[in-house]
């Protein structure tokens, strides 16, 4: 199934445009679950039971998992293969290298660890982002307006009286052949989202920032969704995760699931009804 075919099905069969961000950090975790090896994993499955049924992906920070060492893949597999299939996953790390290097990190991304789609740097330009568009089975979110701080550093210098980020989206728009790139723009830029949307009315728009960063919701879902409400991908991490330390955790993360998911529903319903 192609990816964007993927996104548009789940979206639709749970009524979702939320992704939840599972960037588990083990010194966060409720101090219950103890401190072995498998506690992320443990985590994470209880996480993911709980929050199925309210999202449209899971979004995987790879920097989480590389940090445990080499339990680190051991529990990417793992909890990818609780995932429910018809979910999409995306593999964040941000990679971005010279064309054969990034062969080998859509190989481990796509083919070992069987993400649906991976966040891709295009600082280095066609051939580092190539190799994860291949087949229109798999998406690349190319980094565009990221919600941090200091993405006003580059991605907000002006290029022949445009930012540097609407040209990397008007050159992602050439390369998006088989409908399978996407673009990251977080929702601490709302003021941005609806020029970029209007620049790109049918690419899927991987949005964090929202909950802990402060993002814009209601932004989020007006200008960030196509015409049809669909193809934003609302990413919230830590406010679900840690919605509580206690016994109570993963109760708590489908609460705030929930919580999110019916307020962008709200949002759909008053913008594209």
């Amino acid at each position: 199934m192609k990816f964007i075919d993927k996104l548009l099905k789940v979206q639709r069969k749970n009524r979702s445009l939320l992704c939840v961000g599972l960037d588990t950090d083990p010194a966060k975790l409720p101090r219950h679950l103890g401190a072995s090896k498998n506690v992320v994993l443990r985590f994470n499955r209880q996480i993911i039971e709980a929050t199925s049924d309210l999202v449209c992906a899971y979004k995987l920070n790879l920097a989480f998992y590389e940090a445990l060492g080499e339990q680190g893949w051991h529990v990417l597999q793992e909890t990818l293969a609780v995932i429910p299939r018809h979910i999409v996953t995306i593999g964040d790390g941000k990679r971005g290298d010279i064309g054969n290097t990034a062969e080998r990190y859509a190989s481990a991304l796509y083919e070992e660890l069987a993400f649906d789609a991976a966040t891709v740097n295009p600082y280095l330009g066609y051939d580092s982002v190539e190799p994860f568009i291949r087949s229109d089975r798999h998406c690349a979110f190319v980094l565009a307006l990221t919600s941090n701080e200091g993405s006003k550093d580059f991605q907000r210098l002006t290029v022949h009286g445009r930012p540097l980020y609407e040209k990397i989206i008007q050159t992602t728009l050439k390369w998006n052949t088989k409908q399978n790139i996407g673009l990251v723009v977080g929702a601490t830029h709302p003021a941005e989202l609806q020029p970029i949307r209007a620049i790109a009315p049918s690419m899927p728009i991987l949005i964090p920032g929202i909950g802990k960063q402060g993002g814009d919701l209601q932004s989020a879902v007006r200008y960030g969704c196509d015409k049809n409400g669909l193809l934003a991908v609302i990413n919230a991490s830590r406010s679900v995760l840690y919605a509580s330390s206690g016994k109570d955790f993963a109760g708590a993360a489908r609460a705030e699931a929930q919580h999110l998911r019916n307020q962008i529903e709200q949002l759909r319903t008053q913008f594209f009804s």
